[in-house]
C-alpha cells in the first residue's frame, strides 16, 4: 500500500527520485528491519514481550520482598535481593530494543505487562523470609524453562543475536536460583 504525498513533497520528489523513495519509508507502516521474515517477527515479539513482561512481574516481586525482608538474616538477603532485582531490570531494556531491532512492537504499559506475565504476583502482607527465598527460586527456576522456550524458537528462526542473549540470561537465572536454593537449604 503506498502513501499519498503532499504536494510539496511530490514537487521535492519530481526533482530526486529517491526522495520520494525515502519520504514514502518515512510514512510506510513498521516492517522487518532485517532478513528475518515477518512470521519471525511476529513468533520472536511474542515469546520476549512475554519474557519481558515476566521480567518486569519477578523484577517487581523480587523488590517486594527485598522491601520486606526481616529477621536474622536480614541484611544478607536484603542485599542479594537488591542484586537480583538490578540484574532483572538491566534485562528491561535490552529485551524491548531487541523486539524493536527486528520490527516488532513491545510492551506500552503496566497493563499490557499485567495481561502477558505468568509470574504469580505475591501481595501478602507477611511472608516469612526463608518462604520468600524458596518463592523466587521457584519463580527463577520456571523462568529459566521460559528462556529456553524463548532460545528454541529464536533457533528456528535462526535469530543468532536474540538466542546468544537468550543464553547469557539463562545462566544469570540459574545462578539466581542456585543462591536461593543455597540461602535456604537446611543444615543437615
Amino acid at each position: 500500500m503506498r502513501t499519498t504525498l503532499s504536494k510539496d513533497s511530490r514537487s521535492m520528489a519530481k526533482s530526486n527520485p529517491r526522495k520520494e523513495e525515502l519520504l514514502h519509508r518515512r510514512d510506510a507502516p513498521l516492517e522487518t528491519r532485517t532478513d528475518l521474515t515477518p512470521e519471525a517477527t511476529r513468533d520472536i515479539s511474542g515469546a520476549m514481550n512475554a519474557i519481558l513482561a515476566d521480567v518486569f512481574a519477578l523484577y517487581l516481586k523480587t523488590k517486594n520482598f527485598h522491601w520486606h525482608m526481616s529477621g536474622h538474616h536480614f541484611r544478607d538477603y536484603h542485599l542479594l535481593l537488591d542484586e537480583h532485582a538490578e540484574q532483572l531490570f538491566a534485562m528491561t531494556d535490552v529485551i524491548a530494543e531487541r523486539v524493536r531491532k527486528i520490527g516488532g512492537l513491545t510492551l506500552h504499559s503496566i497493563g499490557e505487562i499485567a495481561r502477558t506475565q505468568r509470574v504469580l504476583d505475591n501481595d501478602a502482607e507477611y511472608v516469612e523470609p526463608l518462604d520468600m527465598l524458596a518463592e523466587l527460586m521457584d519463580d527463577n527456576k520456571t523462568f529459566a524453562a521460559r528462556l529456553r522456550e524463548a532460545h528454541n524458537l529464536c533457533e528456528e528462526h535462526r535469530d543468532v543475536a536474540t538466542t546468544s542473549l537468550i543464553e547469557v540470561w539463562i545462566d544469570e537465572t540459574e545462578r539466581r536460583t542456585w543462591f536461593l536454593f543455597e540461602a535456604t537449604r537446611r543444615l543437615n
